[in-house]
């Protein structure tokens, strides 16, 4: 049984590699995806436009429009010289943010009285317009308790900010491990759904139905080498972040890989099943997409998963992709104790029990 295995695992990874097109598909647009998404996938708001117009030319209102400016947040600062103009910048779409500085703002400020400071942002973007008024609501507050403690009218206080796992709140660190499993979870799905979808194409599928292998041998033989192939993969997405990119690892090795593999087992009997309900290799990559992209906005990447609806967070717990990133996250930032990762992984092994024999069982309804 087992040289039938191995002689069928060995059929698999020449099918994959002796098509040039198919080793380009493994190693290039990998490795591409990790370095473009790393930089292009990101949440974080900056070089916002920004524009002013200043009817105080006070002192106050000029050193906040210094402080604007100098701000590494805003990138662009245009200047306008009536309402209509300022107006006319966010219907374009040159600014996202714009603040009027009404002509007593200086006076009421210096006066201990409210200053007000209009500010209309662009709801096209209401995420990165909620971000950006942020960014200067901070501006204004600093400066407002710094002017507070100068004239010694309000007890001083000092914040004391600190972040843990993340101190520079580097958003790569958080986007490169997410980004590991989401391609690995992509080669998996593409070298397993489109197997058994490819052979019946290639007219070599019915000479496998002929042979002595069962059909759990032939399951095997097309689970094995889509297992070791993103392994490998996986691993040189993890040398990648170390080492090129210096993202650290404090976490054990050993439990990642433990996690990882049976993440990766629960993904090919995902791919299997679609390979075994497909006819050509057209409707695989259909299956795959159609699982691709609900697997990615239900891990909790995109959003967390505590925003979303009520009834749509428990169909989270049957994505495997919502485990792996905790677990990937957690042992690259913050050295998470194997028990976590354990807790972490039964759930994904109940799930890729599920998917396998799922798989199995479509395979040996397509054989009957």
């Amino acid at each position: 049984m087992w040289l039938r295995i191995l002689t069928l695992m060995q059929k698999e990874v020449l099918a994959v590699l002796r098509d040039p097109r198919n080793r380009m598909a493994l190693i290039l647009p990998p490795i591409l995806q990790l370095f473009l998404f790393s930089f292009t996938g990101t949440l974080e708001v900056k070089h916002v436009a920004l524009g002013i117009w200043n009817q105080d030319y006070g002192q106050v209102a000029n050193e906040l429009i210094e402080r604007l400016c100098a701000s590494p947040n805003f990138g662009h600062v245009e200047f306008a010289h009536s309402r209509q103009e300022l107006q006319q910048m966010i219907d374009d779409q040159r600014v996202m943010l714009a603040i009027t500085f009404l002509p007593d703002f200086s006076r009421k400020f210096l006066d201990d009285h409210t200053a007000p400071l209009q500010m209309v942002a662009d709801g096209r973007k209401s995420n990165s317009a909620q971000i950006a008024q942020g960014y200067v609501s901070q501006i204004v507050n600093q400066f407002v308790s710094e002017q507070t403690t100068t004239d010694n009218s309000a007890p001083n206080v000092q914040v004391v900010e600190r972040t843990w796992f993340n101190p520079n709140l580097d958003y790569i660190w958080f986007t490169l491990p997410s980004l590991a499993v989401m391609i690995t979870l992509q080669i998996c799905l593409n070298v397993t759904a489109m197997s058994v979808a490819r052979e019946r194409e290639m007219g070599t599928f019915e000479q496998l139905l002929v042979s002595p292998i069962r059909p759990l041998e032939i399951m095997a033989g097309k689970s094995i080498p889509a297992l070791i192939l993103a392994l490998i993969e996986v691993t040189v997405f993890i040398l990648i972040t170390v080492f090129v990119f210096r993202i650290p690892f404090h976490g054990s090795v050993l439990f990642l890989y433990l996690s990882l593999t049976v993440f990766i087992i629960s993904m090919i009997g995902i791919g299997l099943s679609i390979s075994s309900i497909a006819l050509t290799q057209q409707q695989a990559l259909l299956g795959i997409m159609t699982t691709l992209l609900p697997a990615t906005l239900l891990s909790g990447y995109a959003a967390p998963i505590e925003n979303m609806p009520d009834w749509l967070q428990p169909l989270t717990y049957a994505n495997p992709l919502r485990y792996i990133m905790v677990v990937m996250k957690g042992v690259f930032l913050k050295n998470m104790p194997p028990v976590e990762i354990l807790n972490n992984t039964w759930p994904m092994a109940i799930i890729a029990v599920f998917t396998l024999t799922l798989a199995t069982w479509l395979f040996r309804r397509r054989l009957a």
